[in-house]
């Protein structure tokens, strides 16, 4: 593989997109020597909700992340849901993060990855010059969504996949145009903001609500297409329709952006860093041959390359932050939080952290091999309140690097393949030749 970047880039340094933020670490006071009240603790110097409505309407929301980056430098590292959840939790667990499941779904995602790689292969066979320039971004966001078999690789996506596709984009720009903001100040936000939202929900649910339906349809006549989770959940009759379908829901639409851009994001990496991606590229070749015999084995055979995930969401987590309320009374550097606080922890900051991280700057997927590195991997959270669709988004982003990474000369050799793609953390252009 020979993948390279050529760069108009401000992604090695993306702090410095914010004036007066600091490179790594905080500028924070030390805890202080003796224990202190919860009202003693730092708080912003400035109006927060007055500063967020600024980046959006300045910046847009790529800087967000930076925004809260900055107010660690500044405060350090403290800042200032019931039996139901529970109990649809609990159910899901078994089809969504037990090994059990991760082997069901393995053979479907690794349908899906060849079917991107051919599409690749196909588009680059019908130019000419054996190169093609495309919008990777936008592909992999198709191919994280073909997770539920919508058909959005093929040469000519059918009108409510796509329709589908741009009601997600629009949801996620509205949400967070209007989640920021305080309730009291949401209803002086454009109304066209609020329109279109609501519009993008409608059709999302109209979506999801068919294809759960569709599938209920499949299984009480004995015959479903092929496995899947709602199938499985219809089948054990554990949840309500009710419940399944929205948890059909949060998972379809909140799974698809966010396996999308880490996807991206390390593809972007290994254009910059060619060794680690001759490395990469070294293991999937020999683990080929097990892979395409037992798609499991991508689990097992891939150490690197599943260091390179972790290191991509070091320096770029999907979530900015962790969010828990405490349950119980704490003690931090020395500032007494009572039960109930929220507490945030910033995921960009950790991640960039030199104390936690030597050369957090620096790509280097080898820091994740060899030992165990507790608490420090933390994109997809900890606990009972962990992502749900963890297994799943990872084994989507193993597999398609795995299949590109192999591809070798079918793909990369020999003429080139232009990725173009513009994020919340950088701009620039892959170019593989």
């Amino acid at each position: 593989m020979a993948l390279r970047v050529k760069a108009d880039v401000w992604l090695a340094r993306p702090w410095q997109c914010l004036r007066g933020t600091r490179a790594l670490g905080t500028t924070a006071t030390l805890a202080p020597n003796t224990l202190q009240p919860f009202e003693a603790i730092p708080q912003y110097s400035r109006n927060r909700w007055l500063k967020m409505m600024q980046i959006l309407r300045e910046q847009g929301q790529e800087n967000l992340h930076l925004e809260m980056h900055q107010a660690f430098q500044e405060l350090g590292p403290i800042f200032r849901n019931g039996p139901e959840w529970r109990f649809n939790r609990l159910r899901l667990n078994p089809n969504m993060l037990s090994l059990k499941a991760v082997q069901k779904f393995v053979p479907m995602v690794d349908m899906a990855a060849r079917d991107f790689l051919e599409v690749l292969k196909k588009k680059m066979l019908m130019n000419a010059h054996g190169s093609f320039s495309m919008d990777f971004y936008s592909s992999v966001f198709n191919y994280t969504t073909e997770g539920e078999r919508l058909g959005l690789l093929g040469h000519d996506p059918n009108s409510g996949s796509l329709k589908f596709i741009h009601a997600l984009h629009s949801m996620f720009k509205t949400t967070t145009q209007l989640m920021f903001l305080p309730s009291g100040l949401t209803r002086w936000t454009s109304s066209r903001v609020w329109k279109e939202n609501f519009e993008s929900w409608d059709f999302i649910t109209e979506h999801v609500t068919k294809y759960v339906k569709n599938i209920y349809q499949e299984s009480a006549k004995g015959r479903p297409q092929s496995w899947s989770v709602v199938s499985e959940l219809i089948a054990e009759g554990a949840l309500p329709m009710d419940a399944i379908l929205g948890n059909s829901l949060e998972l379809i639409a909140g799974s698809v952006d966010t396996t999308a851009f880490p996807l991206a994001m390390t593809l972007f990496e290994l254009a910059r860093n060619p060794d680690v991606q001759q490395a990469i590229r070294q293991e999937s070749l020999a683990a080929e041959a097990s892979i395409a015999a037992d798609p499991q084995r991508a689990l097992t055979d891939l150490p690197l390359l599943r260091a390179a995930l972790k290191e991509t969401l070091r320096l770029y987590p999907v979530a900015a932050s962790l969010e828990r309320i405490l349950s119980s009374d704490l003690v931090l550097h020395n500032f007494h939080v009572p039960a109930g606080t929220l507490v945030l922890l910033y995921l960009y900051s950790l991640g960039r952290n030199p104390s936690v991280f030597p050369r957090p700057e620096r790509y280097m997927p080898q820091r994740w091999l060899g030992r165990k590195r507790s608490f420090q991997h933390l994109s997809f959270g900890f606990g009972v309140r962990q992502c749900l669709g963890k297994r799943l988004a990872q084994v989507e982003m193993l597999l398609l690097l795995h299949h590109v990474s192999s591809s070798g000369r079918g793909l990369w050799d020999g003429g080139g393949l232009h990725l173009h793609h513009v994020s919340s953390y950088g701009r620039g252009l892959w170019d593989g030749v």
